[in-house]
């Protein structure tokens, strides 16, 4: 069974971290908990499914700071932001940012709790994305180079009789070449071949902007 998800609690006040660390773990998840932004950023582990439950007034670091260095670090964790009185203005920036929620001190245990779910659901929904064009990603690196010629073609609409002439062979070398491609791609249609490969080219352009 799959671990259950991860929730890292940022906060300077020890009797927070405690009180969120007895309420996440009593609705069955995990939790690390962490006296400040910096202790976190050191310890984050990207790969899990889970978020990131941040106060926002804090030394070295505030929690809207956190966030950006969050996204600056490629950490794939949703952020919510618990704010105290007059914090509102500053909890809006984080949203704009790309945080998932905020939360206004007092909160109830069940806003609390809701919240958190919904940022793990954020969560999964990107790791699992991402698993997906990992696999699609291994599946692509199986192919010829003539069997990938032949997949780009197909995804610029090109049908069999052009991509034979384009490629000096004939219009069955070009069929056993895509019914390879399908094979290999696990793709039930042509379809599902491109929208495979253009999530896969999405997914690499994005890398490549990001780096």
């Amino acid at each position: 069974m799959a671990e259950p998800p991860l929730i890292h609690v940022v906060d300077d006040d020890a009797s927070v971290r405690d009180s969120l660390t007895l309420l996440l773990e009593s609705a069955g998840f995990r939790v690390r908990a962490y006296e400040s932004a910096l202790s976190f950023l050191a310890a984050a582990s990207p790969g899990e499914v889970g978020c990131v439950l941040t106060d926002v007034q804090m030394p070295e670091l505030n929690g809207l700071e956190l966030q950006q260095r969050i996204g600056a670090a490629g950490i794939q964790l949703p952020v919510i932001v618990m704010t105290g009185q007059g914090d509102v203005p500053i909890a809006v920036q984080a949203l704009k940012a790309g945080a998932t929620d905020f939360l206004e001190k007092p909160f109830d245990d069940e806003q609390l709790l809701s919240a958190v779910k919904g940022a793990v659901a954020v969560s999964q929904r990107a790791h699992d994305e991402a698993a997906a064009v990992a696999d699609i990603g291994v599946r692509l690196a199986t192919l010829t180079p003539r069997e990938r010629e032949v997949l780009d073609r197909l995804v610029a609409g090109q049908p069999n009789k052009t991509i034979a002439y384009d490629l000096g062979s004939s219009p069955r070398t070009v069929e056993v070449h895509r019914a390879r491609v399908m094979e290999k791609m696990q793709a039930r249609s042509l379809a599902e071949l491109v929208r495979m490969t253009i999530v896969a080219e999405g997914a690499t352009s994005g890398k490549a902007s990001n780096d």
